[in-house]
């Protein structure tokens, strides 16, 4: 009897502590979704604590029961919406099998971030307060980077198998170049023409395909 009543007790603690944790992830994403909706309605790039609150409906208190800081609740969502960015890239990636479409869906699909207003408004405050972030949480922060890095890097494979280290370096090179034409039309509020695209898509063809022949004596001193 001793042994069932054991098993009864820890059997019934752990759903307690079960509908506790979902109660407390149920908070959590309520907190996210109301944050995103702020974010794109007012398209404030960085909404005050009390705002966010307001939003929420949720106390102080109960926003510190998850978040150290307003920072820490803008790294969720900026690592929610890369992780978000990932999977829509994914889809339109796999629908293609030659190497240059796959390459020109990614390219596309990450500009596509500024090609919407709705989008836009999202992605806008991620961009404008991610040096912060990554100042403040460089690890946290650069593991969602390292996501669409391999990303690109998998992709790049298929336009020209190179070496190691020499795919991590076009890899990051891409990322870059593109992530940085999205943040500049984000801030001026436009949106890339297809000779844009196309030339990006050239650009990083030819760099990966340049980087993936062997280099000459001269230019390894």
């Amino acid at each position: 009897m001793a042994k069932l009543t054991e098993t009864i007790a820890r059997r019934a603690i752990e759903r307690a502590t079960a509908d506790r944790q979902g109660a407390y992830e149920g908070e959590i994403q309520r907190i996210v979704d109301a944050t995103y909706a702020l974010i794109g309605r007012t398209g404030d790039v960085d909404p005050s604590l009390r705002d966010i609150l307001r939003e929420t409906g949720l106390s102080t208190q109960a926003f510190y029961r998850y978040f150290m800081s307003k920072d820490e609740l803008l790294l969720l969502l900026l690592d929610d919406g890369r992780r978000r960015l990932l999977g829509y890239l994914e889809h339109r990636v796999g629908r293609l099998a030659a190497p240059e479409d796959r390459l020109r869906e990614w390219v596309e699909g990450v500009l596509a971030q500024c090609a919407s207003p709705e989008a836009a408004a999202r992605t806008r405050p991620f961009v404008a307060n991610q040096v912060r972030l990554a100042d403040r949480f460089p690890e946290e922060q650069q593991a969602s980077v390292d996501l669409l890095v391999e990303q690109v890097a998998t992709v790049l494979d298929g336009v020209r198998p190179s070496a190691r280290r020499s795919r991590q370096r076009d890899a990051e090179a891409a990322y870059r170049l593109v992530f940085a034409t999205l943040e500049s039309h984000l801030a001026r509020r436009t949106r890339p023409s297809p000779a844009e695209i196309e030339h990006l898509v050239g650009f990083i063809t030819a760099g990966a395909t340049n980087n993936a022949r062997p280099m000459t004596p001269k230019e390894t001193r």
